[in-house]
Parts: structure tokens; C-alpha cells; sequence
């Protein structure tokens, strides 16, 4: 006589509820059908995924698991909060003798490791899946590139991907993502490149995200503009998150009319997210005015938009904070109350800034001291660039004493406190500031900036001699220096924090990265034509007056974009208006 075969029942997915699920298990029990293997790891599979701590609890009554249940669990802790604990159960399968790992598992594990962070991990399943012979395994091996790409081991991730026998679309766009999240902007567009020429992949909606956030890092509006017309002719503008990157990219290429044009004529509805990224937008730009008619455009939901959130009220006061609108600032400030939206730190912070900015420096101290949320590190630095700018030497030391108490060892605030003392001249206490980042090996962040020309990005350091052109570079920056000079210009030498002689001081000035990014820019573009810069640093008070001067002596429009704002330099005059 034959046993007949358990047929297993569909589970739901995704399970609505978990008495759903205490049922359908109530059922496989009553059934018998839990230990029949099949149905059993669905269940856990499906059960993982929406009570992840009802799926372990059964799981450890189970005697005797077998591999795909083990994989269910490990998938449900990595997709969880807590990716670790996947990480943990699959060393515990290890020590079980009843089953062993397969590609899935590796798969699921190599997931966790990615959202985890988990690098030392993610390398000792490389060498598990080449001892174990999955590495033929497509989407393992596009997992594990993954893997290496998010835990930031670039190298690797680019010499599996070229390694691998057959490119999925998958692993083209973890490495473009991943490249473009690590700060390696140029490879990721090369790579993007390479895909849209003959290797039969068409890129989706993911690796335009990854290209689009490469050509925002480096303001490669040529690129962005032959990304986005991709876009447009394959119908992925259809897709908001994609319209959201398209409009940001925009904005940080300091083309912020144009991501206006993108934002009004969308054709999927704009969710939170993109009007947060068009006020910002206009925030970075400096243009406070439009930045709050797109904010009170929102109005509380009331006419179209979705509720303002606090990344909002953010966005609209860093808008006020680049206008040196205090008043108007302010008032968004205390509009977060009357909507019942919660303040964070960054809020107070960018009340701080405003106050600071604008010289009134007692009561954004007021506000730190009397703020109901711990200040952190970034407060007390807003309020020393603040003291700087105002030459406050009080209030700079006051803020100075309370970055070293919470144990903040950041370049930046000890050049901010050493430039204050410098201004004053001061140079014993800069000497004592410039010794005690020597005892605490801090080193000062290198400047650097890029540029686009013709197609091709440049990038310039402090008195860097690598350009191809340097002579040429540094001759027209003699001529330049010889030109202003005329005009009255007299080096910022109190920006120099050495106790050196005038002309020394004026030569460390001389080649800052964005003047021999400008001068490049003089001798490589035609008159008129205008010249972009993207630097990583904010632009010093030096720089910006050479920069204006030489706006109107050749007639060119030059934008800088520092780690801030957009600076629009034209007819000897910045859009900023001498207040950053």
C-alpha cells in the first residue's frame, strides 16, 4: 500500500497579521504537514519576514533543521534592524552536523554583511564560496560583489566584477553605486560609460541613481544632462525617486532653474522628498525668497503638497540661513510648534547658524545652553566659525573649551580658533593651537577642487604642479595677480596662520585650488564661456575677493560651489553678497 504524499499548502506572502500566522501553523501541526520539509521552510520563510521573533521561536524547537530552514531564518535577521544576529545564526548552522550551507545561504549571510558593515566577515565568505565551488553562482557572486562594494573595498568589488564570467545587471549596478557612495565619482561614470556602450545591458532605474549621484558630486552637468535624456527616452522619469535624483543633481550642479523646470513638470506624483530637495535646492543656490514660496506652497497640505516634515523646516531654514533672512528664519523656527513637528539638534543648529551669522552671537549662546536636546560637537562648532567671522575672541574660546570637554579633535576647530588669534595677531596663541594639533596628530583637511571642461573633470589641490598645463596655469595666475593689484586688491593675509613676513603670506595665498581651478579655466574655455568649480572645502576670504575681482576684469561668470552654497560670481559682485 502507498503512503500518499503531503501536498503543501500555499502560504500568504507577505502575512497580514500574526494570528494569520498562528494559524497557518495551527494548521501544519494539526496536518502533520510541519515536518514535511517543503512546507515547513515556506512557513518559516514567509514567517520570517513578518515576525521574525515568532519565526525563531519555532525554529528552535525544531530538532533538527535542515539547510533551507536555516536560510529562512538568516534571511529574515538579515533584512531585519539588526542584519548582526544573521551573521551569529549562521556560526551557529556551522556548528550543527545535520546540514551544511549552500549558495543561498552565502547569499543571505553576504547580505547582512553589506547592511551590517561587516568587512572581516564579507572576506571570509569570499574564501568560503571559492573553497566550496559557488562561485559560478551568478547571483551569489553579484551578492558578494555587493557586499564588498557597500563595505567600502572598492579595489575588490572592481576586480570581481571584471573576474566574473557573465555581467547581470545587478552587479554593474552595485559597483556604479558603490563607487559612486565611496567617493570614487570619476570611476563610477566611467563605469556607466562602459555599460551604455555594446555590452548589451541597458541600465534601469538603479543605475541611473548611481550615475546621477556621481555627476552630483562632481558637477558633470554634461553628464547629467546625457543621463537624464536617457531617462526621458526610456520612461524612468515616470519614477519619482529617479525625478528626485535628476532634481537634486541639478541643484548641485548650480543649475538650480533648470531643476525647477524638472520639479514643475513632473509627470509621477512629488512625494515629501521632492519638495524637500527643491527648497534645498534653492537653500544651496542662496535664493532664500523662492526657497519659501516652494515651502509655503506646501502650506500644511492644504493646497496639493504633502505635509512639511522636519526635513522640511530643515531645508527652509537653511534657505534663511543662506539669505541672511533672520527674521523670516526665525519665524519657520517657530512654525515647527504650531504644526506639532518635534525639533532635533540640526534644527537648534541652524537656528545657531542664523543668529551666528548675523552677529548676534549672545543669543544663539542662549539658544545652545537653554535647548531642551543635548548640544553636540556641530553646535559648538557653528558657534565658533560664528565668533571667527565676528572676531569675538571670548565666545570663540568658550566654544573652543567646549569641543575639547566632549573630546572633538577635528581640524576645522582648531584652523577656526587659530584664525581668530590670528586676525588679532596674536601668533603666541596660535603657536600653542597649531602645538596642541601636533600632540594630538590632528592633520588639516587637504583643499582641493573640480572642474568640467570640454567633458574631461579636473581636479586641482593647494599648489598643485601635476596639471599638465602648470606653467601655464601659474602664469596666468602671475597676470592675474598683476591685473587686481591695480584695482586695489591687497592679499587677506590674516587668512595665513603663520607669523610670517606680507609676502610670504600672499604667496601661500597665490595658489589655493579654485584660483588655479579659475585660471585653468582662463586659459582652456572662449571668452564669455562660464567657468564651474566644485570644492570641498569652504571657500576662504581670500579667494572669494580675488575671485570677484576677476569676474569683472574678463568678464566671465565663474561659480563655486563650496561645502555649503553655490557662489555666482559676476561683474565684480557674489550672489552671496559677502554674507556665507
Amino acid at each position: 500500500m502507498m503512503i500518499p504524499i503531503p501536498i503543501p499548502i500555499p502560504i500568504p506572502n507577505p502575512i497580514i497579521s500574526l494570528a494569520q500566522l498562528q494559524q497557518i501553523h495551527g494548521h501544519l501541526l494539526s496536518s502533520g504537514l510541519f515536518h514535511f520539509y517543503p512546507s515547513r521552510s515556506k512557513f518559516l520563510d514567509s514567517c520570517a519576514a513578518s515576525a521574525l521573533p515568532y519565526a525563531a521561536a519555532i525554529f528552535s524547537r525544531i530538532p533538527l533543521p535542515l539547510t533551507n530552514d536555516w536560510n529562512a531564518i538568516i534571511r529574515g535577521h538579515a533584512q531585519s534592524h539588526h542584519p548582526i544576529n544573521a551573521l551569529v545564526t549562521f556560526l551557529a548552522m556551522l556548528r550543527r552536523a545535520s546540514c551544511r550551507p549552500d549558495a543561498l545561504t552565502c547569499s543571505f549571510f553576504l547580505k547582512a554583511c553589506a547592511r551590517a558593515l561587516a568587512v572581516t566577515e564579507a572576506f571570509q565568505m569570499h574564501a568560503r564560496v571559492l573553497k566550496s565551488g559557488f562561485q559560478a553562482d551568478v547571483l551569489l557572486q553579484t551578492t558578494l560583489l555587493d557586499a564588498q562594494a557597500k563595505c567600502g573595498e572598492l579595489d575588490n568589488a572592481l576586480k570581481l566584477f571584471y573576474e566574473m564570467s557573465r555581467k547581470d545587471i545587478a552587479s554593474w549596478n552595485a559597483l556604479i553605486s558603490g563607487l559612486a557612495q565611496g567617493n570614487r565619482p570619476f570611476e563610477a561614470l566611467e563605469l556607466f560609460k562602459e555599460m551604455g556602450h555594446g555590452c548589451g545591458m541597458m541600465p534601469n532605474d538603479v543605475t541611473v541613481l548611481g550615475a546621477l549621484s556621481a555627476c552630483s558630486q562632481l558637477g558633470a552637468v554634461r553628464e547629467g544632462d546625457g543621463v537624464y535624456e536617457y531617462i526621458r527616452n526610456n520612461g524612468l522619469d515616470e519614477n519619482v525617486i529617479v525625478c528626485n535624483a535628476v532634481i537634486d543633481m541639478y541643484a548641485k550642479c548650480g543649475l538650480v532653474d533648470k531643476a525647477c523646470s524638472v520639479f514643475e513638470g513632473m509627470k509621477c506624483r512629488r512625494s515629501v522628498i521632492t519638495w524637500n530637495t527643491m527648497i534645498m535646492g534653492f537653500a544651496m543656490d542662496g535664493d532664500g525668497v523662492r526657497a519659501l514660496q516652494i515651502f509655503n506652497c506646501m502650506d500644511g497640505g492644504r493646497l496639493g503638497g504633502p505635509m512639511p516634515d522636519d526635513v522640511t523646516y530643515l531645508a527652509a531654514l537653511c534657505a534663511c540661513n543662506h539669505a541672511g533672512m533672520v527674521e523670516e528664519g526665525l519665524r519657520v523656527f517657530r512654525l515647527m510648534d504650531k504644526h506639532g513637528v518635534r525639533k532635533n539638534v540640526k534644527h537648534y543648529g541652524s537656528v545657531v547658524d542664523l543668529l551666528g551669522r548675523a552677529g548676534r552671537l549672545d543669543e544663539a549662546y542662549e539658544i545652545i545652553v537653554c535647548m531642551p536636546v543635548f548640544p553636540d560637537v556641530v553646535l559648538w562648532q557653528t558657534l565658533l566659525g560664528a565668533s571667527k567671522t565676528h572676531g569675538n575672541v571670548g565666545m570663540a574660546e568658550n566654544a573652543s573649551r567646549n569641543l575639547v570637554e566632549m573630546g572633538s579633535s577635528t581640524c576645522g576647530d582648531f584652523v577656526l580658533l587659530s584664525n581668530v588669534y590670528a586676525a588679532q595677531k596674536r601668533w603666541n596663541d596660535v603657536g600653542k593651537v597649531r602645538g596642541a594639533m601636533m600632540s594630538r596628530d590632528v592633520k588639516k583637511i587637504p583643499g582641493f577642487s573640480y572642474m568640467e571642461v570640454n567633458g574631461a573633470i579636473f581636479k586641482f589641490f593647494n599648489g598643485d604642479k601635476g596639471h599638465p598645463n602648470w606653467r601655464q596655469i601659474y602664469w596666468k595666475l602671475e597676470e592675474i595677480s598683476i591685473q587686481i593689484r591695480e584695482f586695489g586688491y591687497a592679499p587677506q593675509t590674516n587668512f595665513v596662520l603663520h607669523d610670517i613676513g606680507d609676502e610670504e603670506k600672499a604667496n601661500a595665498l597665490c595658489y589655493h585650488s579654485e584660483k588655479l581651478a579659475v585660471a585653468f579655466g582662463l586659459i582652456s574655455t572662449d571668452e564669455g564661456t562660464s567657468i564651474n568649480i566644485y570644492k570641498n572645502l569652504r571657500i576662504c576670504g581670500d579667494c572669494h575677493v580675488v575671485i570677484k575681482l576677476i569676474s569683472k576684469l574678463y568678464g566671465r561668470k565663474i561659480i563655486v560651489r563650496d561645502r555649503t552654497r553655490f557662489h555666482r560670481f559676476e561683474e565684480g559682485s557674489c550672489s552671496c553678497k559677502d554674507y556665507w
